[in-house]
């Protein structure tokens, strides 16, 4: 069998790779710290929201400390998983699909903000027992955010250069 001619007839058009180049920034590798930013903002809105709910209700409730934060956590993944999966749900994702997606893309993410965030307000002296009227329990919520943003920023930027994170998002928009 002639292979030569078999290749020869077969049309090979680059076009259809270059398509994704506006996509560079999310492709395993080639991410821009502009894509993970993005991801990790994307992550912050609803960790943002989770968590001031928390702590809102907890305190509304008169719970203590550790209720509360329970709470607050709880919801900040609860509100940072339901921003991915309603987008990836709009995409056209059956709904068991869209919580796998939802999953992957923002476990580690809401974990190491959490986490940061967390441990930002423990350990800022008074702020666990600052009341919402309180400018300490702000400062410390706000600065915990802003600190969790820069440390989780790299976690993002290497899992999406793995293919990993928001990058299994980036498929399905």
């Amino acid at each position: 069998m002639d292979h030569g001619a078999h290749h020869t007839s077969i049309a090979h058009d680059h076009t259809a790779h270059q398509a994704h180049a506006g996509h560079a920034g999310h492709q395993m590798g080639g991410v821009t710290w502009g894509a993970a930013a993005k991801a990790t903002l994307h992550c912050l809105t609803g960790c943002a929201i989770g968590e001031i709910l928390g702590m809102v209700i907890g305190t509304a409730l008169l719970w203590g400390n550790f209720q509360t934060m329970i709470l607050a956590i709880t919801l900040a993944f609860v509100f940072g998983y339901s921003f991915t999966l309603f987008a990836v749900r709009k995409a056209g994702l059956d709904w068991k699909s869209a919580i796998k997606v939802a999953l992957a893309a923002d476990t580690v993410s809401i974990a190491v903000m959490e986490l940061v965030d967390n441990g930002i307000i423990a350990l800022t002296p008074g702020a666990m027992d600052a009341h919402l009227s309180d400018a300490l329990f702000w400062t410390a919520l706000l600065g915990g955010f802003a600190v969790a943003f820069v440390i989780t920023t790299p976690v993002n930027k290497w899992m999406i250069g793995r293919g990993k994170g928001h990058a299994v998002v980036h498929a399905y928009h």
